[in-house]
C-alpha cells in the first residue's frame, strides 16, 4: 500500500484573476509533485511578497491573488494589479496557470 504523503510536505500555489469588462473571476491551483517542488520554491522565492502594493489603476482592469501553501498553512498572499504582473511575478502566475486548469473560486 503507497504511503500517503504528509499534509507538512504540500506545496500549493493558487492564483485567482477577477474583474475586467465582465468582472468574470477564473482561478488556477497547482499541487506539484515531490520531485518538482525544488523548481517552483525557486519561482516562489524569486517574487517581491514584501513590496508595497500600488493602488489600482483604471477601469476594467484585473486584479490578481496569489497564494502560496506549504502543509495546511498560508506561507505567502499578494493582491496586485494588472500592471504589478510582471518579471518574477509573471513567471510565477504563467507557471501555475499553464499546469493547471482554470477553475470557478468557490
Amino acid at each position: 500500500m503507497p504511503q500517503r504523503e504528509a499534509a507538512d510536505d504540500r506545496l500549493v500555489i493558487v492564483v485567482v484573476r477577477s474583474g475586467g469588462i465582465a468582472g468574470l473571476t477564473k482561478q488556477w491551483r497547482t499541487e506539484p509533485e515531490p520531485d518538482r517542488r525544488p523548481q517552483w520554491r525557486k519561482l516562489v522565492e524569486k517574487c517581491p511578497w514584501d513590496a508595497s502594493p500600488s493602488a489600482p489603476s483604471g477601469a476594467d482592469r484585473f486584479q490578481w491573488r496569489i497564494e502560496v501553501l506549504e502543509g495546511d498553512s498560508a506561507v505567502h498572499r499578494a493582491q496586485l494589479t494588472d500592471g504589478q504582473v510582471a518579471g518574477p511575478w509573471r513567471a510565477l502566475v504563467d507557471e501555475v496557470r499553464q499546469s493547471a486548469a482554470p477553475s470557478r473560486p468557490r
